[in-house]
């Protein structure tokens, strides 16, 4: 039965002294994708990705679908995954679309080719000598005073920051936990995420763009994270035809960057704004948890594409 190798962060694997506490949505979508696979004959494992003694010559592929701590290392990621691809074993997405999608700069691009994206201020590492004034551009720009400061690249809301500007201004606000030496994205707060996060599940790309399912994510109160690390919370969606056609149009403007054709899964995460119209926070193309829970049949759907794409 042809082998796949599952790719994690060594914090999601179980017995790892330092398991995160979300690491249950791991266990989750092992389970889902172990039995979908199975009618295609396919064979699940999972390994952690950055274990340097992993011999991956016997896999028919590689999927990196767990690796929740890429951004920490993202060259030594894109290291690893080059090498198994240069051995020939295939790395489902591929490492080119791994390499654009990891840095959240292409939203930039993604927004050149008519993506509803939201408006961004594109900032390099904010520091005691340059955090002032590039916040201040930034608030001029997208004309709030309430902003989101995410590293470019960056997974899980990790180094995440919501600021009042004025408050920053008085000294009532600072940058703790933000990272001084990694470039950053500012983001006027959209308040449509306080209704939850939409999420879209498609796989089978390019050519053959299939819909799996969708969902709702919605962040504890007092909190706008949706991430369940956070206490957020999930529940299955029912979306409208235009809703899934606005989803699936981020995709096929993918047709326009060489980089990312080939891609077998991906998620796109939108939020509500206040004309009503979806808006696109994520293109999750590297590690998009699936949401097996919401979407029961997710394995099956997977492993049909991958049998079909092997």
């Amino acid at each position: 039965m042809p082998a796949i190798a599952y790719l994690c962060s060594r914090d999601v694997l179980p017995g790892d002294p330092n398991r995160r506490a979300d690491a249950f949505e791991q266990d989750q979508q092992i389970a889902a994708l172990t039995a979908g696979f199975a009618p295609f004959g396919l064979t699940l494992h999972p390994m952690a990705w950055d274990d340097p003694g992993t011999d991956f010559s016997g896999f028919a592929a590689v999927l990196p679908l767990a690796t929740w701590d890429y951004d920490l290392r993202p060259a030594a990621f894109l290291q690893r995954l080059e090498a198994v691809a240069a051995g020939g074993v295939p790395v489902l997405n591929p490492v080119a679309t791994v390499r654009w999608n990891l840095n959240k700069t292409y939203l930039r691009k993604l927004g050149e080719l008519g993506a509803p994206i939201l408006p961004t201020f594109w900032a390099e590492p904010l520091n005691a000598m340059t955090a002032a004034r590039q916040l201040a551009i930034a608030g001029a720009v997208l004309e709030s005073d309430d902003l989101v400061i995410k590293q470019q690249i960056g997974a899980g809301a990790r180094g995440q920051l919501r600021l009042s500007l004025s408050a920053f201004r008085t000294g009532e606000a600072t940058l703790a936990g933000l990272n001084p030496d990694v470039a950053q994205m500012i983001q006027a707060f959209e308040p449509g995420i306080l209704s939850g996060e939409l999420s879209f599940l498609f796989f089978n790309g390019p050519s053959e763009i299939t819909f799996s399912h969708a969902l709702l994510k919605r962040a504890k109160p007092g909190d706008y994270r949706i991430q369940s690390l956070y206490g957020g919370t999930e529940s299955p969606l029912a979306p409208t035809p235009a809703e899934i056609a606005t989803a699936r149009g981020v995709l096929g403007l993918l047709s326009h960057v060489p980089e990312a054709e080939g891609w077998l899964y991906a998620r796109v995460d939108m939020v509500r704004a206040a004309d009503g119209g979806l808006k696109l926070m994520e293109l999750e193309l590297v590690e998009p948890f699936l949401y097996p829970v919401q979407g029961p049949e997710v394995g099956a759907r997977l492993g049909a594409a991958l049998a079909a794409r092997l």
